[in-house]
C-alpha cells in the first residue's frame, strides 16, 4: 500500500495508516533524516486517541502512550534506534521486550538494529517529495 499525502492531510494520512494497517503490530519507520518520521508518529498517535504530548525518544530510546479510541485500547511503543551502535545496545535498552509484547511499536531508523524485529514487521518507508509533501508506502511481510 502507498499514498502522497500534504503535511496539512497528515490526520487523514494517519487514519488511512491504520485502516489499511489493520491487526499489525509493529511498524519500522524508514525515512531520511528530516522526512518526518517523528511528525508522522505523533499524527499516528493523535488517531488512535493518544492524550500524552508525543515526543522524540531520540535519547530516552522508548516513550509509552497509552491510548483509547471507542473499543480499541492500549499501549502503543514510540522507539527512536538512533543513537544506538549494535543490536547487542539494542537489546540491552529492553527494545525486544516492546517489539514482541503484542503492543502497537512505532520505530524509527530501525536499521540500527535490523535483526531484532519480529517476522511480521510492517516496512514503513517514508520520502519527502517537497516541502508540504510526503510519499508513505507500508510493505507487509
Amino acid at each position: 500500500m502507498e499514498f502522497t499525502y500534504q503535511l496539512n492531510g497528515i490526520h487523514e494520512a494517519a487514519a488511512q495508516f491504520w485502516r489499511e494497517a489493520k491487526d499489525a503490530r509493529v511498524f519500522a519507520i524508514h525515512g531520511p533524516m528530516g522526512a518526518g518520521k517523528t511528525t508522522l508518529v505523533h499524527a499516528l498517535c493523535e488517531a488512535k486517541g493518544v492524550k500524552d504530548h508525543v515526543s522524540s525518544p531520540t535519547f530516552s530510546l522508548i516513550n509509552e502512550y497509552r491510548y483509547a479510541l471507542g473499543s480499541d485500547s492500549g499501549r502503543i511503543y514510540h522507539m527512536d534506534l538512533y543513537r544506538l551502535e549494535s543490536e547487542e545496545e539494542a537489546e540491552r535498552a529492553g527494545i525486544e521486550d516492546c517489539l514482541y509484547s503484542g503492543d502497537l511499536c512505532l520505530v524509527e531508523w530501525p536499521e540500527k538494529a535490523p535483526g531484532i524485529f519480529p517476522e511480521d514487521t510492517v516496512e514503513v518507508w517514508l520520502q519527502p517529495l517537497d516541502g508540504t509533501q510526503r510519499h508513505l508506502k507500508l510493505l507487509f511481510p
